[in-house]
């Protein structure tokens, strides 16, 4: 909104009883002087918004963009002057919420996704598990521990490891069978 002059056609009256702040007022001491709007732009913002929780921080936002106002120029009705700045910060957050896409996001839902404790005895036995893994890794034979490397850790398809190592695909399929029958008989030989 255009800052208009002020005028003044009722002498004895003061420009804020009216809802005009007078000529000359840098950013807080008009903040200051809208200060008695501060309920009404709560209310303008809570018909406006689902979310009451954000009003308090909108009606905020409204007072620090009038008190970084750094223009001299009288504003000729402070009432209409920080309705159109609401309406432009209200704009604004939906700007960002668009841009944001925040009517996608998903609540944070502490027992759904918050991290299960960390238990000293499960990190141990992951550790342990994780070194009997690449014990049993190592007793294979080099091409068999290659192509399942390949394949598991690099997510390789069948065909690409046999291109590339110059071999069938069914000898791949072969040397991963191989892996993993290795593999289950150490995990069960452990676990006994």
């Amino acid at each position: 909104m255009a800052d208009v002059p002020a005028c003044d056609p009722r002498p004895g009256e003061g420009a804020a009883a009216r809802g005009r702040a007078p000529g000359g007022m840098t950013g807080p001491a008009v903040a200051e002087q809208a200060r008695p709007l501060r309920r009404a732009l709560a209310r303008y913002f809570a018909s406006r918004i689902p979310d009451g929780a954000e009003v308090d921080d909108l009606v905020q936002e409204v007072f620090a963009r009038l008190a970084a106002r750094d223009s001299e120029a009288p504003i000729a009705h402070l009432s209409a002057f920080v309705f159109q700045l609401a309406a432009n910060v209200l704009a604004d957050r939906g700007r960002r919420r668009f841009a944001r896409h925040a009517d996608a996001h998903v609540p944070f839902e502490p027992e759904r996704h918050a991290e299960p404790d960390i238990d000293p005895h499960r990190i141990l036995a992951a550790r342990q598990d994780l070194e009997a893994a690449t014990r049993a890794l190592l007793q294979l034979p080099e091409r068999t521990r290659t192509i399942f490397l390949l394949h598991r850790l690099e997510g390789r398809r069948a065909k690409e490891i046999a291109a590339q190592l110059g071999i069938s695909v069914s000898a791949v399929e072969k040397h991963m069978m191989r892996a993993l029958q290795h593999l289950s008989a150490m995990r069960t030989e452990r676990g006994r």
